[in-house]
């Protein structure tokens, strides 16, 4: 009986592999569209993703392009489990207006509770966030959770990750209040400041790991 119960579940979870992974496709699509200020269901995720999504790659820590991987497939938490010199970061180029692009990188990091992640995407100064999405598993609902709500992530919105020496300072997340005209720092969550740590951290760490790329970008621009 043990065995026929097992061989079953295995059937079972045989069948179900191919709409797990449409169902990943659909989210993660989304959540890249998210980052682009681009509202979609999941439905229509991947007929806008296709729309407004022309381009992506792979590069390494030197901000070279690597032939032959493909983007969407890298999950970058086991990417940042390699040592540097081995991990794949993927980039999605977006164009939400005619004639304009935008560049969209994965973020990942800790919270209080687990991991968080998410998307940001920057203009083509490479300097200049267009947009945010970030999400979570278990932060607590009301303090660390509002990281995934767009009052959040609309913040990131106009910020700059360069100084205007051209030195790399990301986005600060600042408890305590910053002002409205500030160029690298959002408002920290009330009673979130794990959370808040992490996401800032985050985005030191993780975009911090695209720079070379970016100057290399910018220097040719």
């Amino acid at each position: 009986m043990v065995i026929l119960v097992a061989a079953i579940l295995s059937i079972v979870a045989m069948q179900l592999q191919p709409l797990q992974k449409k169902n990943f496709e659909k989210n993660k699509k989304q959540n890249i569209l998210l980052s682009l200020n681009i509202q979609t269901s999941k439905e229509n995720a991947i007929e806008k993703y296709d729309k407004f999504i022309v381009d992506s790659y792979v590069i390494n820590h030197q901000g070279e392009k690597q032939e032959g991987v493909d983007a969407f497939s890298v999950e970058l938490a086991k990417e940042l489990e390699k040592p540097v010199e081995e991990r794949n970061y993927p980039i999605y180029v977006g164009s939400v207006e005619e004639d304009s692009k935008q560049y969209v990188i994965p973020v990942r990091g800790k919270g209080l509770w687990g991991p968080i992640w998410g998307f940001i995407a920057l203009e083509e100064d490479y300097t200049t966030v267009y947009g945010a999405n970030f999400s979570h598993d278990s932060e607590t609902p009301g303090l660390g959770a509002e990281i995934s709500t767009r009052e959040f992530q609309k913040q990131f919105i106009g910020k700059k990750i360069f100084d205007e020496s051209g030195n790399f300072v990301s986005v600060s997340v600042v408890k305590g209040g910053v002002p409205s005209d500030a160029d690298h720092a959002v408002d920290g969550i009330s009673g979130g400041t794990i959370t808040s740590d992490g996401v800032d951290k985050m985005l030191e760490d993780v975009v911090g790991d695209y720079v070379p790329y970016f100057k290399q970008k910018k220097k040719n621009q």
